[in-house]
């Protein structure tokens, strides 16, 4: 089903719905303090949330020996990117070089076309964020920063717009780039395969490609378009027994 708000689909049964439910209305009427909770978030972590963090700090730790940027195509409301904020600055605060590069049009999807299927019900517009959120992500990601070693350097940025045009105008101004990280959250084909048809020259051995929706039959567009640019055989997908859908791959 879809949620009424945002277009999120949830594919959990009616009890565990009704348990998330009771689990944010805690949330939102905790009596624990204002200078506690935020150390305190990991007592309304679910198994399925905690599962997706531990995946990123596997997924992580593969690149810390390796150089370059990461980037994420399809950035939503940014969970992932502080996500990643926070494990640099655990596993690698000096590295001036690992910048954090997220690009979403922050308006929804754009380009859906008939390789996306009829499954997800969705529309250019779907999977939206609210006004000018990205300010917001802006500002959380800038005191992430700042509460890490080096944060007199910014090292993310945010890349507002159509991907068709922001991911290769992205690296054509900056050719110096390699990718050490790329995370794939476009859902959608147009994006997805302009993303890897633009990122493809600046991969090196040991890059890691992240996957959230391939072998999908809810959003295909994705896994089209990675068979189309990469070719399945071209690439050798694995996954963490802690995660049911997110994959990835090691450029070799």
């Amino acid at each position: 089903m879809k949620t009424d708000q945002y277009d999120a689909i949830v594919l959990s049964s009616t009890d565990e719905k009704s348990a998330q439910a009771m689990l944010l209305e805690h949330l939102k009427t905790t009596p624990l303090p204002d200078d506690e909770l935020l150390a305190n978030l990991g007592l309304f972590l679910t198994s399925k949330n905690l599962s997706r963090l531990l995946f990123f700090y596997e997924i992580y730790r593969k690149i810390v020996c390796t150089h370059g940027i990461i980037v994420e195509f399809g950035v939503r409301w940014g969970q992932t990117l502080s996500l990643l904020s926070a494990l640099r600055g655990i596993l690698e605060p000096f590295n001036r070089h690992r910048k954090i590069v997220g690009f979403d049009t922050f308006e929804g999807f754009v380009g859906m076309n008939e390789k996306d299927g009829q499954a997800c019900r969705c529309r250019d517009g779907s999977f939206s964020v609210s006004n000018r959120y990205e300010e917001h992500l802006s500002e959380i990601l800038t005191l992430q920063e700042q509460l890490n070693p080096m944060s007199h350097i910014r090292r993310f940025e945010l890349v507002k717009g159509d991907a068709a045009v922001t991911v290769p105008h992205y690296f054509d101004r900056h050719p110096e780039t390699i990718v050490s990280l790329a995370i794939f959250d476009f859902d959608i084909y147009a994006p997805t395969r302009v993303a890897l048809e633009a990122l493809r020259p600046h991969l090196a051995k040991g890059s890691v490609l992240v996957f959230d929706e391939l072998c999908d039959d809810i959003f295909p567009g994705e896994t089209i378009a990675v068979r189309e640019v990469f070719g399945l055989n071209g690439l050798r997908f694995e996954r963490y027994p802690m995660t049911s859908r997110v994959s990835y791959a090691v450029v070799e």
